[in-house]
């Protein structure tokens, strides 16, 4: 099982802070999500780290207790 923390306002689109999925790939992960949010998920403008480090790809492979974090697009002035 991984964990999923949603971050800024990708918290709204989950519906919750964070939650525990099973998966081997992000592209798994993201598979087994509903749609909409999966859409949202994979959206180029998100970025998403894995324990901590920024992943640029959904080949990414996962294992069992890894936390997958994913960071909405940021604006600032």
């Amino acid at each position: 099982m991984v964990r999923l923390v949603f971050l800024g306002r990708l918290e709204d689109s989950a519906g919750t802070a964070e939650m525990t999925v099973p998966g081997t790939s992000l592209a798994t992960v993201l598979a087994d999500l509903p749609e909409g949010l999966a859409a949202v998920l994979g959206s180029s403008k998100v970025r998403v780290a894995v324990n901590g480090v920024l992943v640029g790809s959904e080949d990414c492979t996962l294992a069992d207790g890894d936390e997958v974090a994913f960071l909405p697009p940021v604006s600032g002035g």
